[in-house]
């Protein structure tokens, strides 16, 4: 389930901190985010595809760790995030 290059460039342009940023953590739970509603939706229709599943729970938890690193840095812009990408209720 790999994004398309054309919407990793979309996602970077969005989320990145400054001009040549493409790894920050910001940049990555946008792509995990985007990573994990493809893979989200795959599994609804495929339900016995265990190994993707795994992977899936792999980058949920990834992005996990990531939101709290960006939690535990600047709570305001986690906050700001996290309403961006519309994830957490």
């Amino acid at each position: 389930m790999a994004l398309l290059q054309e919407k990793k460039h979309e996602i970077i342009n969005a989320y990145q901190v400054h001009e040549t940023d493409t790894g920050s953590a910001d940049v990555q739970v946008a792509m995990l985010t985007e990573r994990i509603s493809k893979l989200s939706e795959h599994l609804k229709t495929n339900k016995k595809d265990h190994s993707s599943r795994r992977g899936l729970l792999k980058m949920i938890g990834q992005r996990k760790r990531l939101l709290t690193y960006i939690m535990k840095k600047d709570q305001a812009h986690y906050r700001e995030l996290i309403k961006r990408l519309g994830i957490r209720g």
